[in-house]
């Protein structure tokens, strides 16, 4: 079945949108206020280190291949120093990486915990080339915005994936002078932005490495569309009417990837 004669569910974040905006009357001055005040982030603290843009304190799955200077490489082996391809043309050198390790303590993994698998050709025909394991609160970078991937989840090609057998999960992030777009398992992923860097357990050895650094949040490279106020403000940027069907980029990332999986599944 093609894209154009399928209904798809709205996404999760698409529907808290519709939530907060179906209590306000039908009336123009309603969107300014609406924009006014704001509406709280759909990332909460997670167990264990998680939480706040960039997916907190785990992001990466132990094994993710990123993409260098020197091709591509496993996170676990990266090191400070060593040059990763942005988005923008540059090789930036990675200022540290941060890490986080789950042990399983009952019959089944937090749902905060358990990776999302972006599947093989799950955006497009050639992205990612081999499954990708993020974290729930990890953002890919789709049409100009970030988007986490638990909002993009539509149970096919995007999907949690808690390992059957593993005991241990390791996350790990990479922190840059900026938050870039960088290549992970060839998607355009973010680096860390926007968070904590105390999140991670081995933060002791950033304060080791850099001890005058105030640690201050570090900007975002785009609009996290996963945030409510950023999702909203983009919403009226692209001219969202109160009264109409508007042009929502998360919600047709969502449709776009499960319209896809269906065609693949065919």
């Amino acid at each position: 079945m093609s894209a154009s004669n399928t209904q798809h569910p709205f996404s999760p974040a698409r529907r808290h949108f519709l939530r907060v905006s179906a209590a306000f009357s039908g009336k123009v001055v309603g969107i300014a206020a609406l924009a006014s005040m704001g509406l709280p982030s759909s990332s909460k603290a997670k167990p264990g280190g998680g939480g706040g843009h960039g997916g907190g304190g785990h992001c990466f799955l132990k094994g993710t291949r990123v993409l260098t200077s020197r091709g591509e490489a496993q996170i676990e082996d990266l090191r400070i120093g060593d040059l990763v391809k942005t988005m923008r043309g540059e090789d930036l050198p990675i200022k540290w990486i941060g890490r986080n390790t789950f042990r399983r303590s009952g019959a089944s993994w937090p749902k905060s915990v358990v990776p999302i698998r972006v599947s093989r050709f799950a955006i497009d025909d050639h992205t990612p080339h081999t499954d990708l394991y993020l974290s729930p609160g990890h953002a890919l970078f789709i049409d100009g915005f970030l988007m986490e991937v638990r909002d993009l989840v539509n149970g096919a090609s995007i999907a949690p994936a808690a390992p059957p057998d593993m005991e241990t999960i390791e996350y790990f992030q990479i922190v840059l002078n900026t938050q870039e777009v960088i290549w992970a398992e060839g998607a355009p992923v973010e680096t860390f932005g926007g968070g904590n860097l105390d999140l991670f357990t081995n933060f002791f050895e950033y304060k080791r490495l850099y001890p005058d650094d105030p640690c201050s949040a570090i900007p975002l490279v785009a609009p996290n569309l996963s945030t409510g106020r950023a999702h909203l403000h983009a919403l009226l940027g692209l001219g969202a009417s109160y009264f109409i069907n508007v042009r929502d980029p998360l919600q047709e990332a969502y449709e776009q990837f499960a319209a896809r999986a269906e065609e693949l599944a065919a």
